[in-house]
């Protein structure tokens, strides 16, 4: 766990420039029609534009926080598997929750995630993005889109899993430097049902939101 909390800490704000950009990208592809275009070729079309935009919005710049809330939660959330992501990272201990608690959990897994990476939004900057070339079949359902971040310091490697649904491709888990954050989640919220069960977990995750939703911008 220490490696991952020092990646996490060291490449924030490159993760979240290119995960927004990226599922942005997809939202925007999704409603214009192109899920009919590969995975990658989705991601490419629209990338620079998604930059962009972020990169222009002096509001975002400035570190406001609602306002790149809101701009995940419309342009990034519905693009997502929150549900599987969820699960995932709960491994075994999701059948042990109940319906309720398994909604409960999306729930604050949710704003977790938003929380915890919305403010470094406002810190993309001049990040460009390489993509590798796709390794998948036409008829994968599943796909890892490789790609290499671009900026200040080394290349930072990033893979993004993706599933074919019946609403389109969706993003769903993302691997910094060999690390999938999934797995990373899933240590923690072992560690948490281990000690104070599935509403020790559920209360935790309560209490981490509103640390977050109470620290003020940095910008």
């Amino acid at each position: 766990m220490k490696s991952y909390k020092t990646m996490q800490k060291q490449f924030a704000v490159v993760v979240l420039g290119v995960v927004s950009s990226l599922l942005l990208m997809v939202g925007s592809a999704l409603a214009q029609t192109s899920d009919q275009l590969s995975p990658d070729g989705l991601i490419k079309t629209v990338v620079s534009d998604v930059m962009a935009s972020v990169k222009s919005d002096p509001e975002i710049q400035k570190g406001n926080i609602p306002r790149i809330v809101d701009l995940v939660e419309k342009k990034i959330v519905p693009y997502t598997d929150m549900r599987r992501t969820t699960e995932m990272a709960m491994g075994p201990n999701w059948k042990k929750a109940s319906p309720e608690q398994q909604t409960q959990l999306v729930s604050e897994f949710k704003s977790l995630l938003i929380r915890t990476y919305s403010g470094a939004l406002s810190q993309l900057r001049d990040q460009t993005v390489q993509f590798k070339a796709l390794r998948a079949a036409p008829d994968d359902k599943e796909v890892v889109v490789k790609t290499v971040v671009l900026g200040r310091g080394d290349p930072v490697p990033l893979d993004y899993r993706l599933e074919k649904t019946a609403n389109g491709w969706k993003v769903y888990d993302m691997n910094i430097m060999g690390v999938w954050l999934v797995e990373a989640y899933r240590n923690q919220f072992a560690n948490q049902i281990s000690q104070n069960g599935i509403e020790g977990l559920i209360k935790f995750l309560q209490e981490r939101n509103k640390q977050l939703a109470a620290t003020k911008p940095t910008n």
